[in-house]
């Protein structure tokens, strides 16, 4: 069994020039094939607002959601790094709520760090969840919590202001004790500047290959969905939605033809019991043909029990 990657271990990666592999993944057997595929770290995004729970953006999702999830991811990858989102307004409403939420995470759903969105705003809630043992891993660029104030998903850092507070924010949360920052949607020349002023691991998510690491949604690399749409960002790498409905329209083909089950998944009986049990064979059609043969017999028992 692997030893799970260790946060100083990723930044040796960093060190050597080693790339990080990131996967997000929510349930079980997702983050079991993950860990056999060998991941460096599952990250229990919460992304699975958007491809398990069906809604449009990542902001209805609850601690509770997360604390569930991650939970499930934990027991499935038992010797991998595991990261958890702090979902929309679990945190920036005092270090004491960012505790309280982050513990929760880590003690209910056995993660092993969690991960923030913000830059310098939220410096002194990631400073106080490192002092308290938490590690935690930054999330700048385009930051989904905020998609409606950013105005959509878009690219950041290709103005000069937005390049300088990105630079900025990545300094503020390596200080703070971050031990890694996601950066997702940057711009790949400013990304690969951060990565390099930076002591602590970048992961990178359409940010380019400058990177230290990169992390994709389980879901977009399998195109494990009914309505893939192409995104720029991302390599996929099997088309599993397709051979899922096809699998599915195949059994109930079967099951309207009677093809499913066949003889091969049926459990038979003893033949004495089933006699025992209502004097038949145990094949329908078999009893019928000789109740048709023998009109007679089946009259005689009749009013034999009158």
């Amino acid at each position: 069994m692997k030893q799970p990657l260790t946060i100083t271990k990723m930044k040796k990666m960093k060190q050597s020039g080693e790339p990080i592999s990131v996967l997000t993944a929510y349930d079980y057997p997702s983050a079991k094939l993950a860990e056999e595929a060998g991941v460096d770290v599952i990250l229990v995004g919460d992304s699975l607002g958007n491809v398990v729970l069906g809604y449009d953006t990542t902001i209805p999702v609850t601690l509770d959601d997360m604390v569930y999830h991650t939970r499930a991811v934990a027991r499935g990858a038992t010797s991998t790094f595991i990261v958890a989102d702090l979902p929309f307004m679990t945190y920036r409403l005092g270090i004491e709520t960012t505790l309280r939420n982050a513990a929760r995470l880590m003690q209910e759903g056995h993660a092993h760090a969690v991960k923030l969105e913000g830059g310098a705003d939220i410096a002194d809630e990631v400073a106080a969840c490192v002092r308290a043992g938490i590690p935690v891993l930054g999330h700048i660029g385009l930051t989904p919590q905020s998609v409606h104030q950013l105005g959509g998903y878009r690219v950041q850092g290709k103005l000069e202001r937005e390049a300088k507070q990105l630079i900025e924010d990545a300094k503020a949360l390596e200080a703070a004790g971050a031990f890694g920052i996601v950066l997702e949607l940057v711009a790949e020349p400013l990304a690969e500047y951060i990565s390099s002023v930076l002591t602590i691991p970048t992961i990178g998510i359409g940010a380019g290959r400058g990177c230290d690491g990169q992390v994709l949604v389980y879901h977009d690399i399998l195109q494990y969905t009914h309505d893939y749409k192409e995104k720029r960002m991302v390599k996929t790498y099997a088309d599993i939605g397709t051979t899922i409905r096809g699998a599915i329209g195949a059994y109930v083909a079967d099951v309207k033809s009677r093809a499913f089950p066949a003889e091969e998944h049926v459990f038979p009986m003893n033949q004495e019991v089933i006699q025992g049990l209502y004097g038949g064979s145990g094949n329908k059609a078999a009893d019928a043909a000789e109740q048709q043969s023998s009109p007679g017999l089946i009259d005689r028992k009749e009013s034999d029990t009158r």
